[in-house]
């Protein structure tokens, strides 16, 4: 008789074992809420369960891994000009363009049903965002976002970004003693640090700094373990509140977050470019992917391990679908602009380290012969995903 297979929670389990327990919990709290926090949070169940041969054959290009529709957002570019762009490069890999486009489109799927919308509006959502993809392919040319052509939500998060101040920003992630900035421990943005770590990052920045133009603006003044995320969550992650240009208000927050691998490799052995660890896999493709990258955005090696360390980027900064104010129109908009986003990225990586050459990108955007597969594929995945997390959320 075959062996049974495992249930979700088993395989899910399984996946977040050795995870820091408390911040597990609270990944499982966000994933019961509703199936589109639990897609966020199993991108490994999702290219477990996912079949290459279904989908359309496609140019390799850069991919993101974890395409969903909150995984773009506005950042400060090491330029400190504000941008708009895909920002999560954990399971970021050398891939078929169809494995972003599948699981952006069955986010889309999930988060429209999650918001109510209807039928109709998700189809016309769906086709929405593979024209925007397809169309800026033809183009052949790589662009970016920008806040005086931006609209809806996009355009919002580009103008509050602009206008927040370092001052507004501390006040919103920290609390004054005595004249010294604090981070706020509150078990939604930031947990206090375990036995050890405080000495790790105290040192780790010693080491940082005194190979930085500036060192003295990389004293450790506060430091914290970081809540953010889905599917990395429970994975070190820290807060580091260092000096900046002095306390109170010239300190800024720094993001240090470790690097496990890719979730889509570790079922599918696609061939990738040598990349000497997977922090420099994460940097290297980000920086290629994006127009223009993120402050301070550098491998780092610590504690035997290999970490990402950024200039932080508030949750506050990322598409968020619960915003969604019934603004069709708007909407479809934003999804457009976010699969032009998608080919920008994948033509601005084209032909660098086996990657499909431009060429071959705008015949893929021109032939269109592959978007009934990929759509088909993608509720097939989408329906998969409902009957996981209901399933999941049963099994509490």
């Amino acid at each position: 008789m075959p062996a049974r297979p495992p249930s979700t929670r088993t395989r899910i389990d399984d996946f977040n074992a050795g995870r820091d327990p408390e911040r597990v919990q609270l990944k499982y709290n966000t994933m019961r809420q509703d199936a589109f926090g639990f897609l966020r949070g199993t991108c490994h169940l999702f290219y477990e369960d996912l079949d290459p041969g279904l989908l359309p054959e496609a140019p390799l290009v850069w991919c993101c891994g974890d395409l969903h529709l909150q995984n773009f957002g506005t950042y400060r570019g090491d330029n400190r000009l504000t941008y708009f762009d895909v920002n999560d490069f954990d399971e970021a890999c050398l891939a078929p363009a169809a494995w972003d486009l599948v699981r952006f489109l069955a986010s889309l799927l999930v988060g429209g049903k999650v918001l109510g919308m209807s039928g109709k509006v998700t189809r016309r959502l769906e086709t929405t965002f593979l024209d925007g993809y397809a169309s800026a392919l033809c183009e052949g040319k790589a662009l970016w976002v920008e806040r005086a052509t931006a609209s809806g939500q996009i355009r919002a998060l580009l103008s509050r970004l602009k206008r927040r101040t370092q001052k507004k920003f501390l006040a919103s992630r920290t609390t004054l003693v005595k004249g010294r900035r604090q981070l706020l421990i509150d078990g939604k943005r930031a947990l206090s640090l375990l036995p050890g770590e405080r000495e790790m990052l105290t040192a780790f920045l010693k080491t940082f700094a005194r190979k930085q133009r500036n060192p003295d603006r990389f004293q450790l003044v506060d430091a914290a373990r970081r809540i953010a995320g889905a599917g990395s969550l429970g994975l070190a992650r820290y807060a580091l509140l260092v000096e900046g240009k002095g306390s109170p208000h010239g300190n800024f927050l720094l993001d240090l977050k470790v690097e496990t691998g890719s979730a889509v490799l570790r079922t599918h052995h696609l061939p990738q470019p040598p990349w000497p660890t997977q922090a420099e896999r994460v940097v290297g493709m980000q920086k290629q992917i994006q127009a223009i990258s993120p402050a301070l955005l550098t491998p780092i090696h610590l504690d035997g391990r290999e970490w990402v360390l950024r200039e932080l980027m508030p949750t506050d900064d990322r598409m968020d679908i619960h915003k969604w104010d019934d603004d069709v129109a708007g909407f479809v908009e934003t999804v457009r602009t976010l699969g032009q986003v998608v080919a920008w990225g994948n033509l601005r990586s084209a032909g660098r380290r086996g990657a499909g050459l431009p060429d071959d990108l705008v015949r893929f955007g021109q032939s269109r012969d592959w978007a009934t597969p990929l759509l088909q594929a993608a509720r097939d995945a989408a329906r998969r995903t409902e009957d996981q997390w209901r399933e999941f959320v049963a099994s509490f």
